[in-house]
């Protein structure tokens, strides 16, 4: 076997290449600066003139990758440097780099144009309609000479048209390796251009950018020389950045082409076709990516004149524009919104409950950009796509394996199928009063007890929260292997509500729901596997490849992580079996639980939200990465802050046995950026990097009171999370750089304020602020497991599952509860009272039920639950103390279940 790129695992000083190559080039613009001046020696412009060489070394190497400014301009400038026009050269890196820092070559009508001193400069071309054009690059590879890379280029440059949709400018790599490194490197790449006979190795030298390179590792190929690359070079790009249009250029016959060549190509050319096909269907397959159904036809509608004698009169504005009370409405919002607002689902519009236009159209492309078979919009946010999976798939006597820190719509959504919960407990990081995630062994031994009780026929779906508020992310593939080789028929709820973003990055991906469901399908299904399970001696973990199904539902908030208008959210499908058993259940609980007058904003964002991510997914998703490593590193590194806060990183969330790849940190100060590669392949879970949880201990300020009286009520600043002693920081696709910066300088005068009381505080307060310290530090509440459900509302006496329905709406007679104080409580347990919660009990932070109907009350929980010093418990009455069943109805109801129970009970 062979690697792409031959890389040790290293740390360095940047994060990634971008970062490398920015500063690349403002060293070489400074350098230039310095050399144009006349008041330095002979020794100073000696060292100026090395760094030069060396900054055009590294740009040599790296820009070979980009189409702007790319390696032509490299040439031109190291020939003015040789010429030492040192004044033209500085003038020319400060055009440059104004382009490259504010990207304004992208969103303008300006290419690259070769000028009469020899310099490529970016030059305003005439359009149709005046309208400036997207721009992007096409990736060509194809082993050509300097001479015929710009003849290359010249030709396609004389097919544009001024009525093109779109620009794009050419990169040309002449091996499978430096393509993988393009396409890795270059966020601009839109369409992929594959010549027959693709050469393997790189002729490069690649040290400069080895750091970078070690995930293309993963994508590894038996090399021979008389190969043709080109078909594996697309199958790897439909793995690694899918989004892309793929075109191959072949003398073979079309009857000696393999299925699988055709299957992963949008389309395949042979060398004596026009060149001007492969320029027409490049824009054509950008222009289908671009189109926006619905939304299109909303804007469509918006602009037709209509007459409204229907149910909304804000339709068109009428009744706001026209209002004398009410007109700051309007014009807060703009008229175009109230334009689109209709209930009409004709006119060019459609129906989200039976689409068969413009909304259908928009969700089948949302299905095939996120790695769906179907993908459906909600307009009513994730809580209700939620509830319409679990109402779907399980019916009431299914037991559901969850995890029990999810969110609480799973729970009422098994209130509302009649499933029984089969609750999983998640390990507990309780000095920062936290949960992690449910390991993988505690599953495995719930699924056996079910197995040996008789049980496990019963067993229908597992529930589980990938990634956590905190950013825990589960080994998808490894869950479902293991699972599926007890289970071959189990269903998978995966919600991803926090990780619509990760099918857009290489990295995050191999652990999101919908690719892990089309890799373990092709993995099953392959000659290969089967060999191997018919094979092997011991079959523990590997699932019956006649026997498994591949089924598989995720949840997503768009809102929360993409673009998205709040409450827009989808859910997305996986499953070899939904037409045959599922579709018409999973159409039913849509129907039930989506509104029919949905909101069309909303729709026409996650139509716009799907559009964006297959363009600029990529790019947006690795730069908030590179945004939440940035702050990790200067809050790590900065000694003012390491005063009062610690950045929690890898290993305070994760336990060791649980990371086989050693990884504890993303960043270290004394040896710079640690890679995520290898433990986002092979650990158990990971740490998403952009959820960002800031230990706040040492400040004697609780997670609540710091987010309100420091960070939002003196500086604006929002988020959404925090628990005694951390609060937590995201960022996202809409994160920038200047928005880090602020952050670190809100901080900054926190640490100064914190400072100031502290050197203020008098004796007492001295104590005072000391005790709050030692709180937050080292007494913090131990975190309870579930305990178990009452014994009239399980399943089955001592088997896993409980009677979630029945316990909830028995609370519904207010004679079958009362309240007991949490005094009281704890005297009744220490008298041996069983006392069975009648609510759900949900403390925010953490905002999960610590309590659920039917669920007994521990002395743990009650710990737990008497330390908590949070301010918003839902289903708790302080005034009156915890709703409970009385022991009256309990033992009536006991009485009644065991009578069910008894062999001599009908069934």
């Amino acid at each position: 076997m062979n690697n792409p790129i031959d890389s040790d695992f290293l740390n360095q000083e940047y994060f990634n290449v971008a970062q490398l190559r920015s500063d690349t080039w403002h060293k070489l613009k400074t350098a230039a600066i310095e050399l144009k001046g006349n008041k330095r020696t002979e020794e100073q412009r000696a060292a100026t003139k090395e760094k030069i060489t060396n900054c055009f070394k590294t740009l040599k190497l790296i820009e070979q990758y980009w189409a702007f400014p790319g390696i032509e301009h490299i040439h031109e400038l190291s020939s003015m440097y040789k010429r030492e026009e040192y004044a033209h050269l500085s003038n020319v890196l400060n055009n440059t780099l104004r382009n490259l820092a504010s990207e304004s070559y992208r969103s303008s009508n300006k290419l690259m144009v070769k000028e009469s001193d020899g310099i490529h400069k970016m030059k305003e071309e005439d359009t149709e309609d005046g309208v400036k054009r997207n721009y992007f690059e096409t990736l060509f590879v194809d082993d050509l000479n300097s001479d015929e890379q710009v003849e290359l280029k010249d030709n396609l440059k004389e097919i544009r048209s001024a009525s093109d949709n779109f620009a794009f400018e050419v990169v040309v790599t002449r091996s499978f390796q430096d393509s993988l490194i393009a396409l890795l490197f270059n966020r601009n790449i839109q369409a992929v251009v594959v010549r027959y006979g693709l050469k393997y190795k790189s002729k490069n030298t690649l040290s400069i950018i080895k750091p970078f390179i070690n995930g293309l590792q993963n994508l590894a190929v038996d090399a021979e020389s008389d190969m043709d690359f080109g078909p594996i070079l697309g199958q790897i790009i439909k793995k690694f950045r899918p989004e892309l249009d793929i075109y191959y250029v072949t003398d073979t016959s079309l009857p000696n082409i393999k299925d699988a060549t055709l299957d992963v190509f949008n389309r395949i050319f042979y060398r004596t076709e026009d060149l001007q096909e492969i320029y027409l269907s490049i824009q054509h397959g950008i222009k289908e990516r671009f189109n926006t159904p619905f939304f299109s036809a909303l804007v469509d509608y918006s602009q037709k004149p209509t007459g409204v004698f229907h149910a909304m009169p804000i339709s068109r504005g009428n009744s706001v524009f026209k209002s004398r009370w009410i007109k700051d409405f309007g014009d807060f919002y703009g008229r175009n919104l109230f334009l689109a607002e209709t209930s009409a689902t004709t006119g060019g519009l459609d129906s989200l409950l039976q689409p068969t236009g413009p909304l259908k159209k928009a969700q089948e492309m949302a299905a095939r950009t996120y790695g769906a078979r179907q993908t459906f919009f909600v307009t009513n946010g994730t809580s209700t796509a939620n509830k319409i999976v679990v109402q779907a798939v399980v019916q009431p006597g299914d037991l559901v394996l969850i995890d029990r820190d999810c969110h609480k719509s799973h729970h009422y959504g098994l209130v509302l199928s009649g499933a029984f919960p089969v609750y999983l407990d998640s390990y507990p990081v309780q000095e920062y009063s936290m949960y992690g995630a449910v390991p993988l062994e505690h599953i495995l031994e719930k699924l056996e007890v079910l197995k040996a009780a008789g049980r496990l026929d019963k067993a229908r779906m597992l529930l589980l929260t990938n990634c956590t508020f905190d950013g825990i992310v589960y080994n998808v593939q490894m869950v479902m292997e293991a699972v599926l080789a007890i289970k071959p028929d189990m269903i998978f709820l995966w919600d991803e509500a926090w990780f619509a973003f990760a099918g857009f990055s290489p990295i995050y991906k191999q652990r999101t729901a919908m690719y892990t469901a089309e890799h373990l399908y092709q993995k099953y299904q392959s000659k290969k596997y089967r060999t191997e399970y018919a094979n092997a001696e011991d079959r523990t973990g590997m699932p019956d490849p006649d026997k498994v199904k591949i089924r598989v539902y995720a949840t997503q908030s768009t809102h929360k992580t993409l673009s998205s208008f709040r409450q827009g959210s989808m859910v997305h499908i996986w499953d070899e079996d939904f037409r045959r058993r599922t579709e018409e259940s999973f159409l039913e609980a849509y129907k039930t639980h989506t509104s029919t007058s949905p909101n069309y904003q909303i729709l026409g964002s996650l139509d716009v939200g799907r559009r964006q991510v297959q363009f600029e997914g990529y790019e947006m998703v690795e730069k908030s990465v590179e945004n939440a490593m940035i702050l990790r590193s200067k809050i790590h590194t900065h000694p003012k802050l390491q005063k009062y806060f610690d950045v929690l990183t890898v290993s305070n969330f994760i336990p060791s046995k649980y990371r086989k790849s050693g990884i504890s940190e993303y960043f270290n100060s004394k040896t710079g950026w640690v890679r995520m590669d290898k433990a986002w392949t092979n650990d158990e879970f990971v740490l998403d990097p952009t959820k960002i949880n800031l230990y706040i201990g040492r400040t004697g300020v609780d997670g609540d009171t710091f987010k309100n009286k420091y960070l939002m009520d003196q500086f604006g600043i929002q988020i959404n999370k925090t628990s005694r002693n951390t609060v937590l920081f995201m960022t996202n696709i809409g994160t920038t750089r200047s928005s880090v910066a602020y952050l670190i300088r809100v901080l900054l005068r926190i640490a100064d304020q914190l400072d100031d009381n502290s050197k203020s505080f008098n004796k007492e307060e001295i104590a005072l602020q000391n005790r709050k310290i030692h709180s937050l530090t080292n007494e913090c509440p131990p975190l309870p497991d579930f305990s178990h459900f009452h014994y009239s509302f399980q399943a089955l006496p001592g088997v896993p599952g409980g009677n979630l329905r029945e316990a909830y709406f028995m609370s519904y007679d207010e004679t079958n509860c009362e309240y007991l104080s949490l005094t009281k409580c704890d005297k009744a347990l220490k008298e041996k009272r069983e006392i069975v919660s009648a609510s759900f009990v949900i403390p925010y932070p953490p905002g999960f039920p610590i309590l659920v109907p039917g669920q007994v009350l521990s002395p743990e929980i009650l710990e737990f639950f008497m330390k908590l010093d949070v301010k918003e418990i839902h289903g708790f009455k302080p005034e009156m103390g915890l709703r409970i069943f009385s022991d009256k109805v309990l033992n009536r109801h006991k009485t009644r279940t065991t009578a069910m129970m008894s062999p001599s009970a009908k069934v």
